[in-house]
C-alpha cells in the first residue's frame, strides 16, 4: 500500500481530491466508487470548488456508493442518497441517471444485490474506489468477520458501528441494524483504492489495516492484497505507524518521480 502522510485532514482530504480530479480530467467518462460519513466531506468539499473555480467536469462520470441501510428511503435525511446529494451530487454537473447507491427499501435484496454487481460490471468496473476507515477497521460495511472474498449483501451492523454513528440519528436505538453494503472482494476488484483516515481514535485500525497481519477481523486490511491500494492519513491517524519514517521516504521518492526530477533520484545521472 502507498503510504502518504499529512500533516492534518485539510490537507488529507484536498490531495484525496486530486486525486479522484486528475482521473476525471484524463478519463472523463471514469467510474468512481464513493463513501459516505464525516471523512471524505472535506474532500467532496474541494471537489465542488474545483468544479465551480476550475470547470472539473462530471458530466460523463458514473458513481456507486458503497452502502445503504436498510428501510431508509432516498428522501431520508440519513440515507446514504440524501447525504450523496447534499453534499456532492447536488454541487456538480453529474447525471442523476449516472450516480448509483443500493435501495435500502427493496422488496428483494437478494436480487437487487446481483443487480447492483452487474450494474458496476455493465458500466466497465470502478475506475478509483473512496473509502473511510471504521474505528475497527472496516471499510464499508464489511463488519469484522465479513468474508474477503464477499460480493455486495446486506450485513448486520456491528455494536461498535452502532456507537459511532448514533450520533447521526440521535441516539444508538434509532440507528437501523441492517445495511446493504458492496463486499470486500467487490471493493478489491476496483483498479485504485483510494482510503482515508483521519484524527487519532483511528490509529489503532491505520496500523492493524496497514501493517497488520490479512484477517476478516479487519477487514480494510484486505487491501494490503490490492495491486494499487493508497492510504491517505493525517499524523494523528499515522502516529502508530512503526514504519512511518520509511513512507515518508518512499512517498518523498514518489513525489520526485512525478515531477520528471530523476537526476535527485540517482537516474540517469552516473557516467557509462
Amino acid at each position: 500500500m502507498r503510504v502518504i502522510i499529512e500533516a492534518d485532514s485539510d490537507s488529507g482530504s484536498k490531495r484525496a481530491a486530486r486525486f479522484l480530479a486528475d482521473l476525471v480530467r484524463r478519463k472523463p467518462e471514469c467510474v468512481l466508487g464513493l463513501a459516505t460519513g464525516s471523512t471524505p466531506l472535506a474532500a467532496y468539499r474541494e471537489l465542488i470548488r474545483m468544479h465551480r473555480e476550475e470547470g472539473l467536469d462530471f458530466s460523463r462520470v458514473t458513481t456507486f456508493n458503497l452502502d445503504e441501510y436498510v428501510g431508509l428511503g432516498p428522501t431520508h435525511p440519513q440515507s446514504y442518497r440524501a447525504f450523496m446529494q447534499q453534499n456532492l451530487f447536488d454541487h456538480i454537473n453529474i447525471r442523476p441517471t449516472s450516480t448509483f447507491v443500493p435501495d435500502g427499501r427493496a422488496l428483494d435484496f437478494e436480487l437487487h444485490c446481483r443487480q447492483y454487481e452487474q450494474r458496476i460490471r455493465d458500466s466497465g468496473g470502478i475506475d478509483l474506489q473512496l473509502l473511510g476507515l471504521g474505528s475497527d477497521g472496516h471499510i464499508a460495511f464489511n463488519e469484522p468477520g465479513s468474508s474477503l472474498g464477499s460480493r455486495t449483501r446486506l450485513k448486520t451492523l456491528a455494536s461498535e458501528t452502532v456507537r459511532d454513528n448514533a450520533r447521526f440519528f440521535g441516539g444508538e436505538d434509532k440507528v437501523p441494524r441492517l445495511a446493504v453494503t458492496m463486499g470486500v472482494g467487490t471493493i478489491l476488484e476496483s483498479r485504485r483504492c483510494l482510503l482515508l483516515a483521519f484524527g487519532e481514535h483511528k490509529a489503532p485500525a491505520v496500523r492493524d489495516t496497514v501493517e497488520g497481519p490479512i484477517t476478516s477481523q479487519v477487514t480494510g486490511s484486505a487491501l494490503q492484497l490490492h495491486r494499487e491500494a493508497i492510504g491517505i492519513f493525517d499524523s494523528a491517524s499515522a502516529s502508530l505507524l512503526v514504519r512511518r519514517a520509511y513512507y515518508a521516504e518512499v512517498e518523498a521518492s514518489q513525489q520526485l518521480l512525478e515531477r520528471g526530477e530523476y537526476r535527485q533520484l540517482g537516474i540517469g545521472s552516473q557516467s557509462t
